[in-house]
């Protein structure tokens, strides 16, 4: 490992950015959805944070100069420069957002608008820097951390702050995960500081990525499994509000339940990678995602399960479901990757998550709104039975797919 604080320490400092993504990630899709819907807004209206996507989904269009800065000709790396400068960024709109409270809704998804292009930015920066430093390692560890730190940090964001919502007040709240995300960047800043100038004959450029087959089955995989997995991940929340939970049940369980189901869904997705392969473990999940979401439909109309029995469970095993499916997804795309730009290789494959992750969102607002939850998820559970051929075709069109 030629990066300095050795690999030890280089996972930890972008583990430590991925959580801190992830917090604000959390408060957006899980927490601010559950406080919206505990304020009776319709869920159509809920439905627009979803808008909040579009950075992540667009953010292949500044990926190149963003690399390009990252990487100068000649010049020391800058990663922790982007990182530093959008967790600022960040926990400045974090601070106007506690102040500006949840009503009105749309001031306060312009200011998180804000912040979402700032961590789509450093994003980019550090997948970048994690691609490249952790090259040699076949991204195990690396893998672990970005797909970890994201149930951690959601946890956070959508469980803690839930319940200090709950308890201490949306100021206190919101200001608590700026001070969060705020300590668990500084590691990265420390680590990520390049200690020699080095020359470079590679110019970063979506022209360079797209080039590449192993890009352009990427992101045709990308596609086909956020349609079949997070398409109903949005309306979770607000199922669980209108069984009969509080916001603090719903903190307690996006928390408690994300974070240890999460973590345990990673690990043996990465256990069944390397045993079955990465083709098996996507499909698999994608079965069990579709069986979940078919059982939530059932129980929509109280009938034959009540929802208040079956929201509990069908939210934390859709989060381990996906921590499953996604350590074998992510983990392809850094190997996909090319480690002399791999901020604007892995931001395709993320930008297509993103937009199709957008486009889901909005449109499962206003299913559940005008057709009704057992409709909605009936149609979501449809459609992820529907991706399970192609994906299994795609994925196996390449055997070196093991983690």
């Amino acid at each position: 490992m030629s990066r300095q604080g050795g690999h030890w320490g280089v996972v930890g400092a972008i583990g430590g950015v991925y959580v801190a993504q992830s917090v604000i990630g959390g408060v957006t899709w899980t927490g601010l959805p559950g406080v919206l819907r505990a304020q009776e807004l319709p869920l159509d209206e809920i439905g627009l944070v979803s808008l909040l996507v579009l950075p992540w989904a667009l953010k292949f269009l500044w990926a190149p100069p963003v690399e390009r800065f990252r990487l100068p000709d000649g010049g020391r790396d800058r990663s922790a420069v982007i990182v530093l400068g959008g967790a600022a960024v960040v926990i400045a709109a974090l601070l106007a957002v506690g102040l500006a409270g949840p009503f009105p809704v749309l001031p306060v998804l312009a200011i998180l608008m804000v912040a979402a292009f700032a961590t789509a930015t450093v994003d980019i920066a550090c997948d970048g820097y994690a691609v490249a430093a952790l090259q040699d390692t076949r991204y195990g560890w690396g893998n672990a951390a970005q797909v970890g730190g994201a149930y951690l940090g959601s946890a956070i964001g959508g469980g803690v702050f839930l319940i200090l919502v709950d308890r201490a007040g949306w100021l206190s709240a919101t200001w608590a995960m700026a001070l969060v995300i705020a300590l668990l960047c500084l590691p990265f800043a420390r680590i990520a500081r390049s200690p020699s100038a080095l020359p470079r004959s590679h110019t970063p450029s979506l022209r360079a990525a797209l080039e590449r087959p192993e890009v352009r089955k990427g992101l045709l995989i990308a596609a086909l499994y956020v349609v079949a997995q997070k398409t109903a991940m949005g309306m979770f929340g607000p199922f669980f509000i209108d069984a009969g939970y509080d916001l603090a049940s719903l903190g307690l369980l996006s928390g408690v339940g994300s974070l240890t189901l999460g973590f345990l869904g990673a690990m043996l997705g990465g256990g069944c990678v390397r045993r079955y392969g990465a083709r098996t473990v996507l499909v698999g999940a994608v079965a069990l995602q579709s069986a979940i979401l078919a059982i939530v439909a059932i129980s929509a109309g109280d009938v034959m399960l009540p929802a208040a029995t079956v929201a509990p469970p069908a939210m934390v095993a859709s989060a381990a479901v996906m921590a499953f499916g996604f350590v074998a997804l992510y983990g392809q795309f850094m190997s996909w990757s090319d480690p002399r730009q791999g901020g604007v290789d892995f931001t395709l494959f993320q930008c297509m998550d993103a937009g199709i992750s957008m486009v889901a969102g909005t449109a499962a607002g206003f299913l559940a709104e005008h057709l009704g939850y057992g409709v909605f998820f009936g149609l979501a559970s449809a459609l992820s039975f529907a991706a399970l051929p192609m994906i299994w075709r795609v994925a196996g069109q390449r055997a070196a797919l093991h983690a």
